[in-house]
């Protein structure tokens, strides 16, 4: 077998790893800053408690509510801030190159990622604005009560909570179409996406 033969199947058989295996060989600098990935996963999985909390609040007795409202506020309060730290990281170190795509599919992503960002800045600022109104200070895991610059107001607390309820289905729609284009490009396309924030 000529040099050229053996070089061209090593590199066919290289190019085949690296589609099963997309993990292997990936720089340091195809990825996300470890702050950010910690970040990510720590958003993802808070979004898991905090939105099944705040479901499951209207259908408990009132007697039993404290604990849930209290777990749901706390939780989500703690995303605010762990968003605001991500987008300070992202703005300091950048973004990983992303891999070949299709622009409809960039431009897809690009709106989903950016409106996945929107929403979870201002679902938790309604949600703490919405206690307030109600009369209900924040008190933050029972650490701290956070001050609020609103006060108790029958007219603005059932249009913050109106705003936070949205937001709230709109981070599930969202959530969804992140989470089905992350497996077309792990499962389909088996290209590196995934491991960028592993």
């Amino acid at each position: 077998m000529s040099p050229e033969t053996t070089a061209s199947a090593e590199t066919s058989a290289g190019d085949t790893m690296a589609a099963v295996r997309p993990a292997e060989g990936l720089s340091q600098n195809a990825r996300y800053a470890p702050t950010s990935r910690l970040i990510h996963w720590a958003v993802a999985a808070l979004v898991l408690v905090v939105w099944p909390l705040g479901f499951v609040i209207e259908f408990v007795q009132n007697d039993s509510k404290t604990p849930f409202y209290f777990l749901h506020e706390s939780f989500g309060f703690l995303i605010l801030w762990l968003m605001l730290v991500r987008v300070v990281v992202r703005m300091i170190r950048g973004t990983p190159p992303q891999p070949p795509m299709p622009r409809w599919q960039k431009i897809t992503a690009e709106s989903v990622h950016g409106l996945l960002y929107v929403a979870l800045f201002l679902q938790p600022i309604f949600g703490f604005l919405a206690t307030n109104a109600f009369g209900f200070p924040l008190d933050w895991f029972g650490i701290v009560t956070v001050w609020s610059p609103v006060g108790k107001s029958e007219t603005w607390a059932p249009i913050f909570m109106g705003v936070h309820v949205a937001l709230g289905y709109a981070i599930l729609v969202l959530f969804v179409l992140h989470l089905g284009g992350v497996l077309h490009h792990h499962l389909l396309k088996r290209d590196a996406t995934l491991y960028r924030m592993i």
